[in-house]
């Protein structure tokens, strides 16, 4: 980091970005306590867990959770214990900003809020960028570009561990790709991001390539590869350790 403070900017939050925002900066939307942590359920569906080594930590999102809950985790170590469903697991990839990427404020982006939330959900769900739900805008900026009135491409920022400020919601849709809208809006974002002192980091699946391709052309680098899992929490009783 020869550009930027490298002690504010400890990647080491970044093993473990959930628990870090909700414990950080994110921590007034913290539901749970000092070992499992997750955001209300219409900001965000992520579950957070300081860490996997503890063995209470299955009762502990259990307990969170409640019976017959689905869950979104990342980095579990291990199969859940009896009782347990998991319901899919995929890969995915943590990509950080270098020195390469140049962000700059785009003129046509328009900030997103509360009354813009119907056609934000309904852009995510044309495109399927990732999870989003009608507060998640609440997690920091999000900006948009309408065509004709009718929001056509977004982003915004998602989890937020201290230094660092995740670029995420990043949809076009399909008869306005390839005009560059959604690198105009992550470069806008960064800008904002790094304008508060920040460095932007970003997720995407494994399998989409292209995304990838795009974040480093930007000037973003693969961090660490992730392991991605959806379980459901047993039905009335918490797991047994």
């Amino acid at each position: 980091m020869s550009t930027l403070d490298s002690a504010r900017h400890d990647d080491t939050v970044l093993d473990n970005p959930a628990w870090h925002a909700l414990t950080g900066p994110h921590a007034h939307f913290a539901i749970g306590g000092d070992l499992v942590r997750r955001y209300p359920e219409d900001v965000a569906p992520f579950v957070a867990v300081r860490t996997w080594e503890d063995p209470r930590v299955w009762d502990a999102l259990a307990e969170l959770a409640g019976p017959g809950a689905e869950l979104g985790l990342s980095g579990s170590p291990s199969a859940p214990p009896a009782g347990w469903e998991v319901l899919g697991e995929g890969e995915g990839v943590q990509l950080v900003e270098t020195d390469a990427l140049r962000p700059r404020p785009d003129d046509e982006a328009i900030l997103l809020g509360a009354d813009d939330v119907p056609e934000m959900l309904a852009l995510v769900e044309r495109n399927q960028p990732g999870p989003f739900r009608p507060r998640t805008y609440e997690l920091g900026r999000y900006i948009g570009i309408r065509r004709e009135g009718k929001l056509v491409a977004m982003a915004g920022e998602r989890l937020h561990p201290e230094g660092w400020t995740e670029i995420s919601a990043v949809a076009t849709d399909a008869e306005h790709r390839r005009q560059g809208l959604a690198s105009r809006l992550v470069l806008d974002v960064a800008y904002h991001i790094r304008l508060r002192g920040d460095r932007a980091l970003m997720h995407a699946a494994a399998g989409n390539v292209n995304a990838i391709a795009a974040y480093e052309k930007l000037g973003f680098v693969v961090r660490k590869h992730t392991v991605f899992s959806a379980v459901r929490t047993p039905e009335g009783v918490l797991a047994d350790r």
